[in-house]
């Protein structure tokens, strides 16, 4: 995989020494110092007018100092094994959260506002009804906020725990070495090989990045259960039912419909991945297979590598079919070097579309392999940067969607694509391995996050009852995924310690399950399309832009869809079990 692209940040600033940075820390400082010796325990006595005018300001601030925190974690990300970039994002880190201190009255006094009072001032100004969306999301947590004071300590001490211990975990991961044959591999090589067409290679890599991980799990197991119990503190503090409970509230959905989602795709484990590993099994002349050819290309697959150029150039077509605007806007990320493909040590192992600012553009990270999984990675986080750049028109307050809205577009895109190559497919064959590969990608993001999403409400729920060692923590990552699996995939006892490589359990806690509400969703949507092709590629591209400023009610009525029906989750559900019903028919 040579000629790569790197992104390109001289957007953003030329370098960590650039002086642009600290002229923007040090101008959103003094803005920041200004709002809240002029506004602190005022916000009760201003009009309407005078509160949209404040929040245009807020929004100002907020947007320059997070261009400066954006730039620093994505530089990072070049590189986490590199002492000097962390530190790098350490500082900066450090010097935002100090100014963002003093910003902490305005979202608390805006909730010491009635209901009646804001009902009121919306009438009075259309400036300030624009940010009603924004007003309604910091409203949610106001019976969760806590006094001024505590806020501010929390704040402040953000960057000393919790978010110290995920730097930890990068860092640490991003130094790790898994030895194969010889070579020392980074964890996104060796997680590589886990789909490698060699069954041999496939099994040494398991077992070495099993050997690997275990061989820090201590380390992991305590920056775990330090994450889960700082979160329960504040949790409590709070006053939030559940572990999972903060989570919904961000992400603008009720408890109930997660409850429906989640217990959706656990009912359906048989019917969707207990029957389609089955028949993988069938396909490798095996009754079961090893957990380490769960992802196993089929044999009769045909493994060459897809140059990028190439990948480009699939998923451009792609997107340009449902409509030429999507193509343009993807366009816009090869030609501007917006991307990061490259493979080296110590870049961040996994793939983003990180939106930045609005002012500016996002930028796409991602470990290209040449694989077809590869090629739908980059149709996934595409999406992202097409949804991101659409919205962008909202502003920083409420360009960025709730996370189980944020994956619409990426599903979407990889629904796409995946649509695109199978119109493609020379004979059966070909389509047989096409569908798989989209079955068990749909079985990743939804089936495989829900069993995540199990562990975690069990793992925070033991918690509770004192840190866990490493082997309880085993213990319920292999019950939960062996309910997932079924009996055709076989686990063995090393597989215990691979959920200390799942990055969203630290990162984000309960992140999981909005890639099932994601997948789930772009299946309804696709039917809906499907059924009903004219004007819906508008509609689509509307939602987009809507960022967020509209919760998933309202997104999803111009296309007849609602998420609290109970019957949305099957419709989604049944598109998986639609291919693996074509799967079978092919297979006879």
């Amino acid at each position: 995989m040579k000629s790569l692209p790197t992104w390109n940040l001289d957007a953003f600033y030329k370098n960590p020494k650039d002086p642009n940075i600290e002229k923007d820390i040090q101008w959103g400082k003094a803005k920041a110092e200004k709002f809240t010796q002029d506004y602190e325990n005022k916000i009760k006595d201003l009009g309407a007018k005078d509160l949209s005018q404040l929040i245009e300001k807020y929004e100002e601030i907020e947007e320059t100092l997070s261009k400066v925190v954006c730039y620093a974690y994505v530089y990072f990300t070049e590189d986490m094994s590199d002492e000097k970039r962390a530190n790098f994002l350490q500082q900066v880190q450090e010097k935002i959260t100090d100014i963002s201190s003093g910003l902490v009255f305005f979202t608390l006094e805006i909730n010491d506002l009635s209901d009646d009072v804001l009902i009121k001032m919306y009438k009075e100004s259309e400036g300030l009804k624009h940010y009603k969306p924004w007003l309604d999301q910091v409203r949610a947590y106001k019976d969760h906020q806590l006094s001024k004071d505590i806020e501010k300590l929390l704040n402040e001490k953000s960057l000393s725990s919790r978010s110290n211990w995920v730097r930890l975990y990068n860092e640490l991961f991003s130094r790790i070495r898994f030895d194969l044959a010889g070579q020392k591999l980074p964890i996104s090589d060796i997680l590589n090989c886990l789909s490698d067409k060699d069954p041999k290679k496939r099994e040494a890599a398991a077992k070495t990045f099993a050997v690997g991980l275990k061989e820090n799990i201590s380390t992991l197991s305590l920056i775990m259960n330090t994450i889960i119990k700082d979160k329960a503190i504040e949790d409590t503090w709070r006053k939030y039912k559940s572990p999972i409970s903060s989570r919904n509230i961000d992400n603008q959905v009720e408890d109930e419909v997660v409850d429906a989602l989640l217990k959706s795709v656990q009912d359906q484990y048989a019917n969707l991945s207990h029957r389609y590993y089955a028949l993988k099994a069938k396909w490798m002349g095996k009754k079961s297979i090893p957990y380490w050819d769960r992802n196993a290309p089929l044999p009769d697959t045909d493994d060459r590598k897809i140059p990028w150029d190439e990948a480009r150039e699939i998923v451009l077509k792609a997107y340009g079919e449902f409509h030429p605007q999507l193509s343009e806007i993807a366009e816009l990320f090869f030609k501007n070097n917006w991307i990061d493909a490259t493979l080296r040590p110590g870049k961040d192992n996994g793939a983003f579309s990180h939106p930045m600012v609005p002012s500016k553009h996002p930028v796409i990270l991602l470990n290209y392999h040449g694989k077809v999984r590869d090629v739908m990675t980059l149709a996934h986080e595409l999406g992202h940067g097409i949804h991101q750049y659409l919205s962008k028109e909202q502003g920083q307050l409420m360009a960025d969607t709730p996370l189980t809205l944020a994956e619409t577009a990426s599903v979407f895109g990889e629904m796409l694509t995946f649509r695109s190559l199978l119109k493609t497919a020379k004979n059966d064959k070909q389509k047989k391995s096409i569908i798989a590969s989209k079955v068990e990608d749909m079985l990743n993001t939804v089936v495989r996050q829900v069993a995540f999403c199990t562990f975690e409400t069990k793992l925070h729920d033991a918690r509770k009852n004192g840190e866990l060692a490493s082997d309880q923590i085993g213990d319920i990552w292999l019950e939960t995924q062996k309910e997932s699996f079924g009996t055709s995939i076989d686990i063995t006892p090393e597989y215990s310690v691979y959920w200390s490589y799942v990055s969203h359990f630290f990162h984000t806690p309960f992140y999981v399950y909005s890639y099932a509400f994601g997948d789930c969703l772009v299946n309804s949507l696709y039917k809906a399309y499907e059924n009903k092709p004219e004007g819906f590629s508008e509609k689509y591209i509307t939602m987009l832009k809507a960022g967020g400023t509209l919760r998933h009610k309202e997104l999803l009525k111009p296309f007849n869809l609602d998420a609290t029906d109970p019957s949305f989750w099957a419709q989604g559900l049944s598109v998986i079990s639609g291919l693996i019903d074509q799967l079978e028919t092919l297979s006879e």
